[in-house]
């Protein structure tokens, strides 16, 4: 089964256009493309999750589906704008959950010696003496 609109060819001249101009009486394509609309979604989500870690992943897989999607739009001319939408946003939720990553690697091993305090008070007392140096 084709996810292609049913009707005419959309690359066939119409009879009728809206006017004189370099497109004049050419139908624009029909259809969509699925890959870069999900590309999309998972890169938008991806970037709205990536300081929890669970966007990097869906950024990966919306990075992987947005490249699939651009080759789909150069063979169709469908979706180009949504998988490059998807691919950004991708890519953005990728660095966003490594740079997450990074730093709290980087607390971890700054705060080690306040993770066993008596009250938050304590802890709150020995994150800023070790991050400050006092």
């Amino acid at each position: 089964m084709s996810t292609r609109a049913a009707g005419p060819d959309p690359y066939v001249p119409c009879p009728q256009g809206p006017g004189p101009g370099p497109d004049y009486g050419m139908r624009p394509p029909v259809g969509r493309n699925g890959l870069a609309v999900a590309a999309m979604v998972l890169g938008i989500i991806g970037l709205l999750t990536s300081i929890v870690f669970v966007g990097g992943l869906l950024g990966g897989i919306g990075m992987i589906l947005g490249i699939v999607g651009l080759r789909t739009a150069k063979r169709t001319g469908i979706g180009r704008g949504k998988a490059i939408t998807g691919v950004v946003t991708s890519s953005l939720a990728i660095v966003v959950s490594v740079l997450v990553a990074v730093f709290m690697v980087w607390y971890a091993n700054k705060t080690q010696e306040c993770y066993q305090p008596e009250s938050i008070q304590q802890y709150k007392q020995c994150v800023h003496q070790q991050l400050t140096g006092h």
